[in-house]
């Protein structure tokens, strides 16, 4: 019998951000008190269950995320570079039409080609890089559980190449909610089933900032 293996994309929890710029890989950027909630939920989520490994994105946030995690299990954060936030031109900005970035026409040519997109790292690149985490992932657990964290576009762009649907999209469309986890099950090295939850749903208090 073919020995399973689940690999959990967890998106970060929520992120003190007051100004509500898009922080991108910007350092600095820790967890809200929210956020900090949000990662021990998920920790007690995750209790009853067989994880032997935990991978993140090098990213403050991400970290703090795992952290409840890790101690839960005794189990060191290996960091890997490819489950980063994706890059983007509008990193560092307010964005929206209001007083934001997309006012400035210095900025209109970036937004040219939204199925790329011309904004920040090709779609294509961004599901390469975290499949390859994956795999990584897979091998460190397998027969057991691994958590990557990681953060929203790079989770749901995978999610969208494992289901095999079209990479560009909506942002408002993406199932990623904050500490959310995306759960790709595989038969060896076959996906068989890719599953979502919330275990963290009901803790932040209001919308959080797109990018958060």
């Amino acid at each position: 019998m073919t020995e399973k293996t689940t690999v959990h994309l967890l998106r970060h929890g929520e992120v003190h951000n007051p100004d509500g710029v898009l922080y991108g890989r910007l350092p600095g950027y820790r967890l809200s008190e929210d956020g900090v909630l949000m990662a021990k939920a998920v920790a007690k989520w995750f209790a009853d269950r067989d994880v032997t490994a935990i991978l993140s994105s090098p990213m403050q946030r991400a970290l703090e995320t795992a952290a409840p995690l890790a101690d839960a299990f005794d189990l060191p954060v290996t960091v890997d570079d490819r489950l980063i936030e994706a890059g983007n031109h509008f990193e560092g900005l307010t964005f929206g039409a209001g007083a934001g970035s997309l006012r400035r026409p210095e900025h209109w040519r970036h937004l040219v080609n939204p199925f790329k997109p011309s904004w920040g790292e090709p779609y294509k690149e961004l599901a390469a890089r975290m499949r390859a985490a994956v795999i990584r992932s897979r091998e460190a657990a397998k027969g057991h559980e691994a958590v990557c964290v990681s953060h929203q576009l790079p989770i749901w762009v995978l999610r969208l190449h494992a289901e095999r649907r079209r990479l560009w999209h909506h942002p408002k469309r993406r199932e990623c909610g904050l500490a959310s986890l995306t759960s790709l099950t595989f038969a060896g090295s076959r996906l068989v089933e890719v599953a979502y939850c919330e275990p963290a749903a009901g803790i932040a208090k209001g919308p959080s900032v797109a990018g958060a």
